[in-house]
């Protein structure tokens, strides 16, 4: 496949080699790439007819997921980035402490939220709670209010955001608080 560092598992089905990649570190979720390509000595016939949804509801995906669990570093890939992220966490503490949920506050909170999801961290509200001293109903409010206030944007379905106009705005005020740098 020629991807650099990262884990491939691979699968066979009839005529096609199945090629699933994940990044380097370890594995919080499916394949960040799927390749299928026919194999070198498949029959000229059946790779002519392409690929079928046979051959994709055949596809092994949790049993690759398990298996690259297994072969994969146990460290969590955003624990390298533990150190700023709790540096993050303490700043957004304090900032909630002396100012309440101001636009200080929240501009923090959605930088290390954002980069928590960015990292694959499986549950960053609650991670966050516990660094904020607060219930994780309350961080979840405090990030509904971000959302709609401009402070992040939403992912359809999924958790995370990337930082709004405002954040970055108030970020950039911020000394020694880099807004776009995402780990």
């Amino acid at each position: 496949m020629g991807i650099e560092e990262g884990l491939e598992i691979g699968q066979f089905r009839g005529p096609w080699r199945i090629t699933m990649w994940w990044p380097e570190g370890a594995v919080s979720g499916g394949p960040q790439k799927i390749v299928i390509e026919a194999e070198e000595d498949a029959p000229p016939g059946d790779v002519a007819r392409g690929i079928s949804t046979t051959v994709l509801r055949r596809l092994d995906l949790a049993g690759a997921v398990e298996r690259a669990r297994e072969l994969a570093p146990t460290t969590p890939p955003w624990q390298a980035e533990r150190g700023r992220l709790l540096d993050l966490a303490r700043l957004a503490a304090r900032l909630l402490a002396d100012e309440g949920v101001s636009p200080r506050y929240l501009s923090v909170l959605c930088l290390t939220y954002r980069d928590l999801t960015n990292k694959g961290v499986q549950a960053p509200v609650p991670w966050l709670a516990e660094h904020l001293d607060r219930r994780s109903e309350t961080v979840k409010d405090h990030l509904k209010k971000a959302r709609r206030d401009g402070y992040l944007t939403s992912r359809a379905g999924r958790a995370g955001g990337e930082l709004g106009d405002r954040a970055t705005e108030v970020l950039a005020t911020l000394e020694g608080v880099p807004p776009t740098a995402a780990p």
